[in-house]
Parts: C-alpha cells; sequence; structure tokens
C-alpha cells in the first residue's frame, strides 16, 4: 500500500533492503558488521595518526558522518516498533485524507507526494556527488592517501596490496553507509511534510464551515471532530519529536563544528580539485540540514495557522457552547506543536541563521589567527 504514497515509499523500501525496517535478514548484519569495522579503523587512525591540519579536519568530518550513520542505525532497530507504528499512523492518515476527494486535499496530497519524491532522489543525488568526491579525493593528491583515514593493527596500508584491497573497500561500502544515512533523513523529513498537510486540511475544515448549510447539532459535532483531528495532529508530531529530537541535536552540534572546519579547511588546499570536493562536503551538510530546517519551521508555522482559521469561522455568532470550544482550539493552536532540538529549542529557520552566522563568526577568528 505504500507504494502509492511516493513521500515515504522510496526511502522506507530503501532501509528495508537493508534490514533497518520491517525485515531482518543478513543484510542487516552485512552492513553493520561492515560500518563497524570501518569506523572502528577511522577511530584507530584519527588517535595515531601524524597528518597535518587539512588531513586531521577531512578524516574527522568523515569519522562524524559515518558515527552518525551507524548511530542512526542503531536508533532504527532500537525503535523500531515506534518507527513503524509511524509509518502506519501516516498511511492510515493519507488514506482518510484521500477518501474525502476533496480537490483541494487531493491537490495537497499530489503535491506533498511530488515534493517527497523529489526530495529523495536529491538528497540520493548529493548522496552520489559525494561518493564520488571520496573517490576522486585520493586520484587527485600526489601521494598514495585512501578515501577515509583509517589505520588497520600491524599492516602498512599504504603498501601493496594492502592499498588495493583497502581502497576497493572503501569504495564498496560508501555507497552502503549512503543508503543507510540519507534515507533516514529523507524519511524523518517525509514526516514532516505529511503534519503540514494534516495541518491545513484542518485549516481548510475549518475555514469552509462557513460555506456549508449546516444545524446547530450539526456544527457542534464538526467542531468535536475538529478538535479531535487537532489533538491527532499534535500527538502525530509529538511521535516523530520523541523519536528524533536526541539525533537532531547531535546532528546541530557535530554539523556545525564541521561546517566550520571545513571553511577553515579552504583556506589550506592547494589544487582546485580539493577545493571542488570540499565544497561538495560543504554542500551536503546544507543540503541535510536546511530541508529538516525549512519543513519543520513550516510545520511550525501551519500549526499556528490552525489559530487564524479557527478565529475566520466567525465564531462569535455560534452557540456558547461552541463559541468556547472553539476558544480553547485557538488557544491551544496558539501554543504550536514543534519538532523540537533535545526537547529544549523548536527547530525553526531563525535556529538555522544562528548556525550559520555562529559557524561564521568562528570561521572568521580561526582566519584571523591562522590567515
Amino acid at each position: 500500500m505504500l507504494e502509492d504514497i511516493q513521500l515515504v515509499y522510496m526511502n522506507v523500501k530503501i532501509l528495508r533492503f537493508w534490514a533497518l525496517l520491517y525485515d531482518k535478514n543478513v543484510m542487516r548484519y552485512v552492513c553493520f558488521t561492515l560500518t563497524t569495522i570501518h569506523v572502528l579503523t577511522q577511530l584507530l587512525y584519527i588517535l595515531t595518526t601524524n597528518e597535518g591540519l587539512i588531513g586531521i579536519i577531512r578524516n574527522s568530518y568523515m569519522l562524524v558522518l559515518w558515527i552518525n550513520t551507524l548511530l542512526r542505525a542503531c536508533l532504527l532497530l532500537y525503535d523500531q516498533q515506534s518507527y513503524v507504528q509511524l509509518i502506519n499512523d501516516l498511511r492510515c492518515y493519507y488514506y482518510e485524507l484521500r477518501r474525502l476527494h476533496d480537490p483541494y486535499i487531493s491537490q495537497l496530497l499530489s503535491r506533498v507526494n511530488r515534493q517527497g519524491q523529489i526530495m529523495a532522489r536529491g538528497n540520493l543525488f548529493f548522496g552520489l556527488l559525494t561518493c564520488i568526491g571520496f573517490g576522486l579525493y585520493p586520484l587527485s593528491s600526489n601521494e598514495r592517501v585512501l578515501p577515509f583515514g583509517s589505520k588497520l593493527p600491524g599492516i602498512n596500508e599504504y603498501a601493496t596490496p594492502y592499498y588495493q584491497v583497502w581502497f576497493c573497500f572503501h569504495m564498496l561500502i560508501t555507497p552502503m553507509g549512503c543508503c543507510m544515512y540519507i534515507p533516514y533523513t529523507s524519511l524523518c523529513v517525509a514526516f514532516i511534510m505529511f503534519g503540514i498537510v494534516m495541518c491545513k486540511a484542518l485549516q481548510h475544515r475549518l475555514r469552509s464551515l462557513g460555506s456549508r448549510l449546516l444545524t446547530k447539532t450539526q456544527l457542534s459535532k464538526e467542531i468535536n471532530e475538529c478538535i479531535i483531528y487537532h489533538q491527532r495532529i499534535i500527538d502525530y508530531i509529538q511521535n516523530i519529536n520523541n523519536l528524533t529530537t536526541y539525533i537532531f541535536l547531535i546532528e546541530f552540534l557535530a554539523f556545525g563544528a564541521l561546517l566550520c572546519a571545513l571553511l577553515f579547511m579552504l583556506m589550506f588546499v592547494d589544487s582546485t580539485a580539493h577545493v571542488v570536493i570540499v565544497s561538495a562536503y560543504i554542500n551536503m551538510i546544507l543540503a541535510q540540514i536546511l530541508a529538516l530546517y525549512w519543513f519543520a519551521n513550516e510545520l511550525r508555522e501551519q500549526n499556528l495557522a490552525i489559530a487564524v482559521a479557527a478565529y475566520d469561522t466567525e465564531w462569535f455568532t455560534f452557540e456558547i457552547a461552541v463559541r468556547k470550544k472553539l476558544l480553547f482550539m485557538i488557544l491551544r493552536a496558539q501554543r504550536p506543536a514543534s519538532i523540537l532540538l533535545g526537547n529544549i529549542r523548536p527547530i525553526t529557520l531563525e535556529l538555522f541563521q544562528n548556525l550559520l552566522n555562529t559557524t561564521y563568526t568562528v570561521f572568521t577568528v580561526l582566519k584571523r589567527i591562522y590567515g
């Protein structure tokens, strides 16, 4: 049934292929084993390397990406039932809206499916570019380097044939890591996008009350159903928040530091190829963060807009009992349900701007010191 919901279908299909959702097969153990080995070799390299500042920054970026990938996979398995239930809730709510046969809501569903599909493909394309960047980086260097800094105890990984074998291993595991990392972000953003659709559907339902000839009993029943649906939206957003709030906090802290480090790294790279590759790394970070923060901000705004839609119903002409219900709904909507960062602060575009401002400020200080 998910084939009809292109908003999440591609992401769920990829995660299911790697047995991170629904299925449990050998693919889960393959990706976990290889990723864990890779992260351990990266940690050993970072702890023992004598490489210069540029190499340390670049390989720290890789290490954070791979640790984040492994962490996401662990969270998916640990909270698998919750993620599956959230997908099932989305599917039920989707078909419930489609059964209304309302032209406006049908248009919303078509648009969100198209946006979700474009976003999933776009993120995978950025992942492909990053994979190519990982592979091209060693080829653009004057000496032997690996796509990722990693070290095996007792082995010189730059000697033949270990270098060739380890290079092939890195290029094999890179697409696997992208397929573990990127669909998770796209799936979380898809959950948020559907929450926006639910908010707009409720606004449309409230605004259409004035154009429908309803008796007092029917009007009271309709308002009750709107309140129930509003609570369903709040619960849905809270479920998303419970599953993602701390991983988003970790990414916020890690990627803010990495973005600053990569900008700093651009000061020291000595070839056009390296500039292009580092720029691709920066674009990948910004694309991942911007998509999340854009739609999380939109979700908060659409929750606030529910209060405006409820006020536009000419509530002051209704019976006192109905009027009180609408006023309570307006008051609740003015405390919008939001996706939070570590259950502390709502994820908004203002927060994204603060991240960029802080990153650039630190980068400017480093540039003055080391420039």
